[in-house]
């Protein structure tokens, strides 16, 4: 479970669609609903991106 800001009670986590970096030296990611493109390239290191599910801490919910 992740922890933020020192709070005492965890923060729920939730299966997520992200856009990876798809170069192994960069471990770039975002949401998916925070991508602007359908084929989005890494903003770190400028690569292919490709889609997969990560578990992630829950924004907004």
């Amino acid at each position: 479970m992740a922890y933020f800001n020192n709070q005492k009670e965890p923060v729920p986590e939730v299966e997520t669609t992200v856009w990876a970096c798809t170069s192994d030296d960069c471990n770039g990611f975002m949401r998916e609903n925070f991508s602007f493109g359908e084929h989005p390239e890494c903003p770190l290191c400028h690569s292919e991106m490709k889609k997969e599910v990560r578990v992630l801490p829950l924004i907004g919910g």
